[in-house]
């Protein structure tokens, strides 16, 4: 029997392609025969060994074929005829509302994902969400077969790698409070408001501050633009960073560098930076927006709406009020057992024996 996984990209940094490789290890440790087809593959993956679709052998009636769904692809309309048992993971899709005036092509890319994942709704005798949020909008979208939670698969032992030195040694030691958001420049990410909340923190709060804001802007150079247009207007000009698409050691210099990580994200399957800013032990406020509540647990402060000087007052008591830091720091000693990898490679392979 094998056990394959399908999926449109495979892409280094990406969160569902580190998810697949994940998987992709672990129904090899459970000595299956594996692989990931992807209909668009990085170069570095095929040294990998991810392969194309067109390339996937015939699959038996007894194989397992693992779809993560999570964009607009051809494969949506495809899967059925593909063969095998099928079963979902589902990752979330943007919504094309935050792309509008954007992206035609992420418009296009988003709302044909929603037509494919509707279109899917009687393809599956189980399904996996990445939350209980994704989890409700397959319902929302038909789906009546089993639905399992299993979190994203995350080898948090990668993060405990060298980081940048350089990167380090241009910000560290010199007395100067970092806030950090860790996500692609798009506009459900709402930068801006993490923007103005820099700016009424800095203000009120801490004028000797910085802001990193880091991610690829590929596709959303106008929302970029408009981005560094506010920084320009609020007077902000070299204390709002934007390194661009960096290497892993970069980002991990990032997050050693960081007091308190700020996400104001308003749509989120999962949130993986979240996870990620906990096993940097790091204070963290976030907006209570999409699956965010349930990924960060009460391991931060959560913020109603992206107000600027409520976000900024959050900030300041994540930095100072100690009471509240044990707080945190004993809920996200919690979320980190629970988001485990090991753990959560447990919970994924009882998912997939229940296909056998």
């Amino acid at each position: 029997m094998k056990i394959v996984q399908i999926m449109p990209t495979i892409s280094f940094g990406d969160a569902v392609s580190n998810d697949a490789v994940a998987i992709r290890r672990l129904i090899a440790e459970k000595g299956f025969e594996t692989g990931i087809f992807a209909e668009n593959i990085d170069p570095r993956f095929h040294e990998a060994g991810a392969a194309y679709v067109r390339d996937m052998p015939p699959l038996d009636p007894d194989d397992i074929l693992i779809y993560h769904g999570s964009t607009g692809t051809a494969l949506n309309f495809m899967l059925p005829r593909m063969g095998g048992r099928p079963m979902m993971i589902y990752h979330n899709i943007t919504p094309p509302e935050f792309f509008r005036g954007y992206s035609s092509v992420g418009v296009q890319l988003t709302e044909s994902g929603y037509r494919g994942i509707r279109y899917l709704a009687d393809a599956f005798s189980l399904c996996v969400a990445d939350s209980d949020y994704n989890r409700h909008e397959l319902r929302s979208m038909g789906y009546e077969c089993p639905i399992d939670v299993c979190p994203i698969m995350i080898p948090f032992g990668d993060y405990d790698r060298e980081p940048d030195q350089q990167v380090l040694q241009k910000y560290q030691g010199d007395g100067w409070t970092n806030l950090l958001f860790v996500g692609r420049i798009a506009p459900n990410k709402r930068q801006q408001d993490v923007i103005r909340a820099f700016d009424a923190y800095r203000r009120s709060c801490n004028p000797k501050s910085r802001l990193f804001l880091v991610g690829s802007s590929s596709g959303m150079e106008k929302y970029e633009k408009e981005l560094k247009e506010l920084v320009d207007e609020l007077g902000l000009e070299n204390l709002v960073i934007f390194p661009g698409h960096i290497s892993f050691q970069a980002i991990l210099a990032y997050y050693r560098l960081a007091d308190v990580f700020v996400c104001m994200s308003v749509h989120e399957g999962f949130c993986v930076p979240l996870a990620e800013a906990m096993h940097f032990e790091k204070p963290i406020v976030a907006r209570a927006e999409a699956a965010v509540p349930e990924t960060l647990g009460e391991a931060g402060i959560l913020v109603k709406n992206g107000d600027p000087m409520e976000t900024a007052k959050a900030i300041d008591r994540a930095l100072t009020d100690q009471s509240l830091r044990e707080k945190m720091k004993k809920a996200r000693s919690e979320r980190l057992e629970a988001l485990r990898f090991e753990r959560v490679s447990a919970q994924m392979w009882a998912s997939i024996v229940k296909m056998m």
